[in-house]
């Protein structure tokens, strides 16, 4: 499918609007340290992560376990911490846990991700499956969302770490979204085997903050910051380059230019971008039954506008989109879908909530 023609015909400024729906919040539990990342069980218990704190137990009636034992320590400097957090397709079977985390060595910090087995409020038989490299002298851009995909393989993001440069190379793992095994070994069919980074699916990429498995085509969709404007919706393709910072719809924050130039052959279009940034984090395909007339929608956070992007969608193009829970004023650091078809959101903050979204 050729991503730059489709995408050439929807890069339109979007509406916004809204309906009638009625949401009930449910403030289920608070006080945690910048919750970063929610993934739900089959019985509807969750793990979060805190990214100045660690790893905690959710039950379904809102109580939190003391921090979940066996990790390693996270460098919770600048963006880094403790972050992204999934379980295996099998988790019912294998109790398998993944998370992403940053890791220092001295002054060199990068992303890695472990897996453990969840026992109770312990991961056992914990090891390091990836690690970024190179470790970097900055505290910004980890990337750190991680999603399985239907093959069981997961996909990890990685940001740029401000070397926007290197985002253009695959030799390495800056800036880049990575395909691995389930025990971190690389797949036969990953893109680029024969290099130094054959852990790299697609590259060009600034900071990708929001993963989700698309359930209509089993493809991997993704958000990113840009820089001043210019934050992207992408479809993940085998290989492909996304273009930062060789094309961008933003500029610096100093209102500069990064360059002139919003596409060049052999890079690919977002499906949708946003200017000015909302500061898009966390995203989910909504799929349940508590809000059936959102079904098919994709849902986002903004942190920068502090609102729930709802994106009424018609296969790939985006048709609406509309502005939730402005009222509250909260920074929503992620959003995903319950078992039980209702949303649960984390609030951005040293005492941050998990909110649960039901039909008012």
């Amino acid at each position: 499918m050729n991503r730059t023609l489709i995408a050439a015909t929807i890069l339109t400024a979007l509406p916004t609007f809204t309906i009638a729906t009625e949401i009930k919040v449910e403030e289920l539990a608070s006080g945690l340290k910048n919750p970063w990342s929610i993934a739900f069980m089959n019985n509807g218990d969750a793990l979060v992560t805190e990214r100045a704190g660690g790893l905690r137990l959710l039950s379904k009636s809102g109580e939190l376990s003391p921090a979940i034992s066996g990790l390693p320590e996270s460098s919770v400097f600048g963006q880094g911490g403790m972050l992204g957090v999934t379980m295996h397709p099998d988790f019912d079977d294998n109790k398998w846990v993944y998370v992403c985390l940053s890791v220092a060595n001295g002054k060199q910090r990068g992303s890695e991700v472990h897996r453990g087995k969840l026992v109770g409020t312990t991961l056992e038989d914990v090891k390091e499956i990836f690690v970024a490299n190179p470790k970097l002298d900055t505290g910004h851009h980890f990337g750190c969302r991680l999603v399985f995909d239907n093959d069981k393989k997961l996909f990890i993001s990685l940001g740029d770490r401000t070397k926007q440069d290197q985002a253009q190379l695959t030799s390495n793992h800056i800036g880049v979204v990575v395909r691995v095994n389930d025990d971190g070994s690389v797949p036969s069919d990953n893109p680029f085997l024969d290099g130094q980074a054959p852990e790299v699916f697609s590259y060009g990429h600034r900071n990708v903050q929001g993963m989700a498995l698309y359930p209509a085509s089993g493809q991997i969709w993704t958000h990113e910051h840009g820089p001043k404007g210019g934050d992207e919706v992408n479809i993940l393709a085998k290989g492909g380059n996304y273009g930062w910072p060789k094309i961008t719809y933003g500029v610096n924050y100093n209102g500069s230019s990064i360059t002139d130039k919003t596409e060049m052959d052999g890079m690919l279009q977002p499906l949708t971008y946003w200017v000015p940034s909302i500061a898009p984090s966390g995203m989910a395909f909504y799929t349940g039954n508590e809000f059936p007339e959102w079904k098919g929608n994709l849902l986002i956070g903004s942190l920068k506008f502090r609102y729930l992007n709802r994106m009424d969608m018609d296969g790939e193009k985006v048709v609406k989109q509309e502005e939730l829970l402005k009222e509250r004023n909260e920074r929503i650091r992620d959003v995903k879908q319950a078992p039980d078809g209702s949303i649960y959101l984390l609030t951005d903050d040293v005492n941050g909530k998990v909110l649960r979204l039901t039909k008012g």
